[in-house]
């Protein structure tokens, strides 16, 4: 009993991740089909055709970030330091 349940389980997976897969593709065709359309139309019109661009700027995140952020070194300590830490001396080998 146990081994048919493995291989149900087994098998609805399999089903699921192939239903996943068939509906990435599916989009994957409707946006290139959508762009080829746009592009057909642009070239009809005489117009450029203006590709589809998300601009990025790395630095953004980071000083979002940095803006949000306790002035951590700047003379203040990070919440929760410890004070009774102490180092630790190395044991000579033996």
């Amino acid at each position: 009993m146990n081994t048919l349940l493995g291989f149900v389980l087994r098998v609805l997976l399999l089903l699921a991740g192939l239903v996943f897969a068939a509906s990435l593709a599916i989009a994957f065709v409707l946006l290139v089909a959508l762009w080829i359309v746009r592009s057909a139309w642009a070239r009809l019109t005489g117009q450029r055709a203006a590709p589809f661009v998300m601009r990025v700027d790395p630095r953004g995140g980071f000083n979002s970030v940095m803006k949000r952020a306790p002035l951590a070194g700047r003379g203040t300590r990070a919440p929760g330091a410890a004070d009774d830490v102490t180092d630790v001396e190395v044991k000579p080998p033996s």
